[in-house]
């Protein structure tokens, strides 16, 4: 039997797939479009068929960072690039740490005999059953009033007498504050989540490596690591949306100088001036996440094609 008849898809799986697709990529695309368009192009009927794309929207929602002072601005209201770039630095250094750490804890899990291995690793994933907000408040406390350098002695009484000010050192209100949490947050899910990544890992390679002279570190980082490639993009994602997206703890720890983009438009909604502004914002917003996203499913694409071949 010919199998050309086995080629041909139904126009209705087609469409299907146009649909989808026109779904995901529409509202990125008309964010996209209005960012590039003045206020007066976003409400006239006209202005949205034909229209002068333009930067103003970005120059205004970045005019804290900006090189140089835009025409049309005579005053920087909005400090969205401030936050942007704390946005980025603690979610680029919260994914890295939290994967360093959770694939360690992991191999070991996984690897290592001991007792209570079964029990820690089950409370592991129970950690992260627990909501945000109940550690609102000791966190808070924590980070304000145990994690500090008490300024009569040490560091404490240096940075007084040079800088001024408290002169104590606390964790609330720094980006390794906030980066901490996070990393605390995220790293049960990660651990469980990479797990079963290791466990399909032949122990038989290992034990090649090491016969032909590999240390434990030398077998984990060139063995064990590029075979959970696809686990760690996978877990990369999602460590890294939290860290983007978290409101909540942030808002809480964070102060003028290390707020991230969501407190910022929050707090700030109505110091947003024009709806092009708007949109451009909620595109900066979008921007680092799917570019994360993309590269990390190409590694995710590329372990899973060497695997194949592999096997």
């Amino acid at each position: 039997m010919s199998t050309s008849n086995y080629d041909k898809q139904n126009p209705a799986f087609y469409a299907l797939i146009a649909l989808l697709i026109f779904m995901s990529v529409g509202p990125v695309a008309l964010l996209f479009i209005n960012s590039l368009k003045l206020d007066v192009d976003i409400t006239s009927g006209v202005g949205g068929l034909f229209f002068m794309p333009t930067i103003r929207n970005y120059e205004t929602a970045l005019c804290d960072i900006l090189w140089y002072e835009p025409e049309h601005l005579r005053f920087c209201q909005i400090r969205f690039g401030g936050a942007f770039i704390n946005s980025i630095i603690i979610a680029l250094v919260s994914t890295a740490l939290t994967l360093i750490f959770g694939c360690m804890a992991a191999y070991a899990l996984v690897r290592f005999r001991f007792m209570g291995r079964d029990s820690l690793s089950l409370s592991t994933l129970a950690v992260r059953m627990i909501p945000p907000a109940v550690l609102l408040v000791p966190v808070f406390g924590l980070w304000n009033n145990a994690f500090c350098l008490d300024n009569d002695y040490g560091l404490g009484m240096w940075i007084r007498e040079t800088f001024g000010g408290r002169g104590d050192v606390c964790l609330a209100g720094t980006h390794s504050g906030i980066i901490l949490i996070y990393v605390a947050m995220n790293l049960p899910f990660v651990i469980w989540i990479l797990q079963s990544f290791i466990v399909q890992v032949p122990p038989s390679l290992e034990e090649a490596a090491r016969v032909d002279g590999a240390g434990p570190f030398q077998t984990f980082f060139l063995v064990v690591l590029p075979l959970i490639k696809p686990g760690l993009a996978a877990a990369s994602i999602f460590t890294f949306r939290i860290a983007w997206n978290e409101y909540l703890l942030a808002s809480a720890l964070a102060d003028r100088d290390t707020m991230t983009v969501p407190i910022l438009i929050v707090n700030n909604a109505s110091e947003f001036d024009g709806l092009g502004t708007i949109f451009a914002t909620g595109m900066l917003l979008a921007i680092p996440p799917i570019l994360f996203t993309l590269f990390a499913s190409r590694q995710i694409i590329t372990g899973m094609t060497a695997g194949a071949v592999k096997g």
